[in-house]
């Protein structure tokens, strides 16, 4: 059968140019070897084919003249022309349904409204076989080729072998023909066809198969045009040796997409979100489904809809969907979260473009969330909160604050901020926000005096962390009233100042009266006294009366004390008041102490070297005061009167006001310790002066100008006293040494008395060997047998300590209570020890006898019971009956064996 496809697009095989002079050129692509057109005005051509193609390509030269041109077909309902002038057969055509009129393609120059036509004629191939149905691929031919309309030449290189359009998913019977290739040798010589390339001698083998002889290509299964879209042939021609007869030619096999593949969205849900309130025409996310099957047809063109929407709040449409990108954007107000927080949408993808006839189709879920927005402020429970505090107490929660907001929760839009904004000018209170329950809590920042103010009225508003959306406003419950009433507590006395300052000259007497360091209690609208006692005053120096808070002194102020520090000094009061709970409070009073002259100067150092020959003999002293100036430097230093040695063995030079040079008038001086009187007066008002006593130590001295001698070592090492005590502790140490060592001689001389009066050589006990044993062995390796020999010498450090024995020994408790014995007349004589041993066994006869003497009976010399191999014997007891052995286990039976068996 002659048929055209429909919808299908094919690739030209050559394209022919004509034009006359002066007249416009139509050129037309194709599908034959043969062909005709017709020109109106111009030239006329037929157009034929050689097997069904099912599309044509018209174009038109407009010869330079410009302009947008339109086509146009007489035959709409069969064909389709489009702009590119490419055209479509739009139903199958069959031999019998060709039309009869000529197809008129008219061109029309929208400029200008000029046109012009053509006429295409569909009439079958001359000289084929329509039974057949196949068309012929000629080997180009090795010479020119003149064709007899308009006398065209056509050259190897022009041959352009048009591709060969297979469907995909055919379901016809394989094999299945598509081509026959044909050689113009093969009219007087038998030639051999083949055809290479991947799907024939290639991977995937085996698709494409060529008739040896008749050259006829057939395909062996179902294509997949997904799989492979297009494939590469190359065809040979050789005479029966093999010889290659022509040029191979390529064959370029198109696999034809059918409408195979459903769409297939990428994700199956889809989550987008969209804030709530937003404007019609606002963007919220896009789907994306693919479509294996070839996109630039209309098998792989998608479309998309909206197939329904979950809840239909407030409009069912509240949604749509771009059909080609796959845009989902709002089309309807109304998005509120509060109300509805989630919209679920079924979104249909359908190729064909869109077709629901024809078009394949699959579902996808978009899930798209109402994000919250600041669209609703937050409003108190309350008009009216109250609360209390006690005064003066700080950091304590007085009420909390309880709001309501529609927003989503734990956000910002939901998220509650207290401000005060009246009732609170000193800035006593704070409104923090609980992060958990987003409640406000008033709390108090500043002490609250009961006194001053009783009750407070604030006035708070809440807000959230973020702004509120455009044209929303914050109602009159976003702001509430907080009633606050103070509690009346005794509060604590309190001096004033605190501490308190006042100078006075040191050397006051006592009972002297200072000043009144008094309290203030707060408690206006109490009735209360106060009463003073002292808290700290660490020289002992001050009294303060209870009731009127005087203060006067019991001891002479002393600056130079050392409780004095920086010339202050410092004691602190209580003041309690007759409160219930009592309150108390401190208060400190300073003493600045004023300077007097009322300490006399002392020379300093006091202790100083010199060489019996110094070089230069000069000592360098100055004094120490400790009073402050005036009433110290510069001093006046000279040497006393007496002795009368000093003043003519020494001099004192003034350096300074508080230096002085202390030198020899001699040359030389003995070695030894010379104390110098100096007399050394201050600069005080009413001067004083005071001697004192430079210690000066003469030595030998050596070339640096240290002592060498004893007297330095005596001066700058140990004195007299501690030399002694030294001397006392090596006495000491000596007699204890000596103590000790008499005391170990007579500890051996003691132990020697003690040993028994026999030689030890002689002694067979000290004899006995031990040796280590693995089983039980006998029950008296343990004991000590040097107790035999002196039972009265037992040492209490041998006695085993409780908790500590044997397993087989006699146990502690309880224990039969023996006679005491009395001890044995002489260390040697053991005779009586071992008959009160005796004795104690005798009497109690549950005593194991471990630690007395054990006496077994002599059973003299021989035996009765003769020997033992009269076991062996069958005469003795061999009347008696022995079976009843057998009834006593394995081991007796032996014997039972034995005694009871026959004389065999």
């Amino acid at each position: 059968p002659f048929a055209f496809f429909p919808f299908l697009s094919f690739l030209s095989l050559s394209s022919l140019a004509l034009s006359t002079s002066g007249c416009p050129s139509v050129c037309l692509s194709v599908y034959s070897l043969s062909f005709c057109l017709s020109l109106p005005g111009c030239l006329s051509f037929n157009l034929m084919f050689c097997f069904p193609f099912p599309s044509l390509t018209v174009k038109f030269v407009n010869c330079g003249q410009g302009g947008l041109v339109r086509f146009e077909c007489s035959n709409p309902s069969d064909f389709r022309i489009e702009a590119d002038g490419v055209v479509y057969a739009l139903r199958p055509l069959t031999l019998s349904t060709l039309p009869t009129v000529p197809l008129v393609i008219v061109a029309r120059d929208e400029t200008n409204q000029q046109q012009w036509q053509t006429q295409v004629r569909l009439t079958p191939p001359v000289g084929q076989t329509l039974s057949q149905g196949l068309q012929e691929i000629w080997f180009p031919s090795r010479q020119t080729d003149s064709s007899s309309i308009g006398q065209l030449k056509r050259m190897k290189r022009d041959w352009v072998i048009p591709p060969i359009n297979v469907p995909e998913n055919s379901r016809g019977e394989f094999p299945q023909d598509l081509v026959r290739i044909r050689s113009d040798n093969d009219k007087n010589r038998s030639l051999r066809y083949s055809v290479t390339g991947p799907g024939a001698d290639q991977p995937p083998t085996g698709i494409f198969i060529i008739h040896p002889i008749s050259g006829e290509l057939s395909v062996m299964k179902p294509l997949d045009r997904e799989h492979i879209s297009n494939f590469h042939l190359r065809a040979h021609a050789v005479d029966l040796n093999g010889n290659q007869v022509e040029s191979p030619i390529d064959i370029v096999i198109n696999v034809i997409d059918m409408n195979d593949n459903r769409p297939e969205f990428i994700h199956q849900i889809w989550n987008g979100s969209v804030p709530e309130g937003s404007k019609p025409g606002t963007f919220v996310m896009t789907v994306t489904s693919v479509d294996k099957d070839d996109p630039k047809t209309a098998n792989g063109m998608l479309r998309y809809k909206i197939g329904s929407q979950n809840p239909e709040s407030p409009t069912s449409n509240m949604f749509t969907i771009n059909n080609k990108t796959g845009d989902i954007i709002t089309v309807a107000a109304g998005l509120d979260r509060e109300k509805v927080p989630q919209y679920t949408l079924i979104i249909q993808a359908t190729d064909m473009e869109g077709n629901p006839m024809y078009g394949l189709s699959n579902t996808a879920t978009a899930v798209i969330r109402v994000t919250d927005i600041n669209d609703n402020p937050p409003e108190f429970t309350a008009e009216m909160f109250f609360g209390e505090v006690p005064e003066n107490r700080v950091n304590v929660i007085v009420a909390n604050l309880t709001v309501t907001d529609k927003d989503q929760p734990n956000t910002l839009a939901w998220k509650a901020v207290y401000k005060i904004t009246g009732g609170d000018p000193t800035g006593r209170f704070s409104v923090p926000t609980d992060p958990t329950t987003n409640e406000g809590l008033v709390t108090v920042v500043k002490p609250i005096d009961y006194e001053i103010s009783r009750t407070y009225m604030l006035t708070v508003v809440a807000v959230n962390e973020v702004s509120l959306a455009r044209g929303i406003y914050s109602p009159r419950q976003s702001t509430a009233t907080v009633s606050i009433r103070v509690i009346d507590v005794n509060e604590s006395p309190y001096f004033d100042p605190n501490p308190k300052l006042i100078k006075l000259e040191e050397g006051m007497l006592a009972e002297s009266s200072l000043t009144t360091f008094t309290a203030q209690d707060p408690d206006r609208f109490m009735q209360q006294s106060i009463r003073y006692t002292r808290l700290s005053d660490p020289a002992n120096w001050l009294r303060i009366d209870a009731n009127t808070g005087r203060i006067t002194t019991i001891a002479v102020l002393d600056r130079e004390s050392p409780y004095v520090k920086d010339n202050m000094y410092s004691a602190t009061f209580l003041a309690s008041d007759s409160g219930v709970p009592p309150a108390s409070g401190t208060g400190t009073l300073q003493i600045s102490l004023l300077d007097i002259n009322d300490n006399a100067p002392h020379v300093y150092p006091q202790e100083t070297e010199m060489c019996k020959k110094p070089e230069p003999n000069g000592i360098n002293i100055t004094a120490l005061d400790g009073d402050l100036n005036p009433n110290a430097g510069p001093f006046a230093f000279e040497l006393a009167n007496r002795p009368a040695d000093v003043r003519r063995n020494w001099t004192i030079t003034r350096l300074s006001g508080d230096y002085a040079q202390l030198s020899l008038k001699i040359g030389f001086l003995e070695s030894g310790i010379y104390e110098i009187p100096i007399i050394i007066t201050d600069s005080g008002n009413l001067p004083m002066s005071n001697t004192s006593y430079l210690r000066v130590k003469v030595c030998q001295c050596d070339h640096n100008g240290d002592c060498t001698d004893q007297q330095h070592i005596i001066a700058a090492g140990l004195g007299t006293g501690a030399i002694i005590a030294i001397l006392l502790c090596i006495i000491i140490l000596l007699i204890l040494v000596l103590l000790f060592v008499v005391w170990m001689k007579r500890r051996d001389k003691e132990r020697q008395a003690k040993q028994l009066l026999i030689d030890p050589e002689d002694d067979v006990r000290d004899n006995i060997l031990k040796y280590d044993e693995e089983g039980g062995g006998e029950e008296d390796q343990d004991y000590d047998l040097s107790q035999l020999q002196q039972p009265d010498t037992i040492e209490p450090d041998t006695i085993k300590p409780v908790g500590i024995r044997r397993m087989d020994e006699r146990p502690l408790h309880p224990e039969p209570q023996y006679p005491i014995r009395s001890a044995a007349p002489h260390p040697g004589d053991i005779g009586d020890f071992i008959n009160e041993g005796l004795k104690a066994a005798d009497n109690d006869p549950t005593a194991p006898p471990y630690d007395s003497l054990l006496v077994f009976d002599y059973e003299g010399s021989g035996s009765t019971a003769g020997s033992l191999s009269s076991l062996n014997s069958s005469s003795s007891g061999g009347d008696q009956d022995y079976d009843y052995l057998n009834d006593w286990g394995p081991r007796f039976r032996k014997l039972a064996d034995m005694y009871g068996g026959s004389d065999d």
